[in-house]
């Protein structure tokens, strides 16, 4: 089969059953940036059913807002979302919009990948979906779905891989006049029916096409994500004036705010505790472990800690793991007052 009927069929296909996502209804450019950033790493249900797509274009509507937030404000609005830097480049993105484009986003191509944290997927995302440009997306879903296709086992974490479904995915694109339907619809498939565990072959709607003989099997790659437990401690500190928190200085997470990390002298023999949770974050599953601390008022602590009063907790930027276990820790301290 040519690329132009597999093309046909897909835009066929997502013109009858696409589903009517917020970032599918308008051609800004803006609008449907913010939504593939955060759609990366992160699950299409968290973005919409928790509202942080429709809250974050409410806050920040354009560029010039969001370029000219503090990035406390940015941080904040990102809250719960995980992998801050994201939100970062973002702000950056648009201070360079506003700085070298004049507010305005550029439509060619080129110009695009030029921008700060631009990366060919999301290049091509906003070429065709904002532009309508005959321009390739591969990301997880796409790169399973072409794999099906061609039947093809190239690792696609390999360069030879890359590169066959990058020229796979702009066979397809252009030889459509609809590539916004078309990448869409490559998505779509990945999402709905060409499932990484599952592969609903009967209903596929190009499965004319398909030469995949053991679907599941595919796509390869030659690594296998290992992950990494690590313990983390922290202490909890409450005073009428409010709890003692950590700002963070790494990398990952400057900025936002923390338990304080369990003093280097407490370790051999730690403080009592309050609370266990577990999460996960990239290749890492972390134990999280919260003592009980009480400080004395004397005590100097480093200029990242401070005391936060009650009332502005909330207004606070802070990683979930965080957020989710002061809320239990400072719920259980006031039923126990209470008891």
């Amino acid at each position: 089969m040519s690329a132009s009927s597999l093309s046909r069929d897909l835009v066929s296909w997502f013109h009858q059953v696409g589903r009517d996502y917020p970032w599918r209804q308008t051609r800004d450019p803006y609008a449907i940036l913010v939504s593939e950033i955060m759609l990366q790493q992160t699950q299409i249900t968290t973005v919409l059913d928790r509202g942080y797509y429709s809250r974050w274009l409410e806050r920040f509507p354009d560029f010039a807002s969001l370029a000219e937030a503090s990035e406390s404000e940015v941080l904040k609005a990102w809250e719960g979302l995980g992998y801050y830097r994201r939100a970062r480049n973002l702000q950056k993105l648009a201070c360079t919009i506003l700085a070298e484009h004049s507010g305005i986003f550029p439509t060619d191509p080129v110009a695009i990948r030029a921008l700060p944290g631009i990366g060919p997927y999301t290049a091509g995302a906003i070429s065709s979906f904002a532009f309508g440009l005959h321009e390739p997306i591969v990301d997880g879903n796409v790169a399973r779905v072409l794999a099906r296709l061609d039947n093809d086992a190239t690792p696609i974490d390999s360069t030879a891989g890359s590169k066959r479904l990058w020229e796979r995915a702009t066979e397809l694109v252009r030889a459509t006049d609809d590539p916004r339907a078309l990448n869409s619809a490559l998505m779509e498939l990945g999402q709905t029916l060409c499932k990484p565990s599952q592969a609903l072959c009967p209903e596929c709607p190009v499965k004319k096409h398909c030469l995949a003989k053991d679907p599941t099997s595919l796509p390869v790659k030659s690594t296998k994500t290992q992950i990494t437990e690590v313990t983390e401690r922290v202490i909890f500190a409450q005073s009428p004036l409010g709890v003692l928190l950590e700002q963070e200085t790494g990398a990952r997470r400057t900025g936002l705010w923390k338990l304080p990390a369990l003093p280097e002298a407490l370790t051999e023999c730690p403080p009592s505790i309050l609370l266990k949770t577990v999460y996960g974050i990239t290749r890492y599953k972390v134990t999280l472990w919260v003592h009980e601390f009480t400080a004395d008022p004397k005590h100097t602590w480093p200029s990242s800690h401070r005391i936060i009063p009650h009332a502005e907790l909330a207004s606070l930027a802070m990683p979930s793991p965080y957020r989710r276990a002061l809320d239990k820790l400072i719920k259980n301290a006031e039923f126990r007052l209470d008891g």
